[in-house]
């Protein structure tokens, strides 16, 4: 799991990347790289969950990412994660 840090003032340059981050993540989303992405602007805080084999794979995958060099990271790796998508559906005897 990576915790992003915004910075304090989102500058121009930042906001005029933010499509692009939108375009890479959507990517990554996509080949199953990152497993969840969550922004809230009221914490200047992001989260995303990456699917990785090393703490160094997460790196190569952030790096990738256009507003990374504006953001402080914190990686933490995950010993598992749960979330409804991933639950069996109940079976229904109708």
């Amino acid at each position: 799991m990576v915790d992003f840090k915004l910075p304090n003032i989102l500058s121009e340059e930042f906001m005029d990347l933010v499509p692009y981050q939108r375009v890479a993540v959507n990517k990554l989303i996509e080949e199953g790289k990152i497993i969840s992405y969550a922004l809230s602007l009221e914490n200047s805080r992001l989260w995303g969950i990456f699917s990785a084999n090393s703490e160094l794979g997460v790196m190569d995958i952030l790096s990738d990412l256009p507003l990374t060099p504006f953001m402080t990271v914190e990686i933490s790796l995950l010993t598992f994660y749960n979330d409804s998508k991933t639950q069996i559906p109940k079976f229904s005897l109708n």
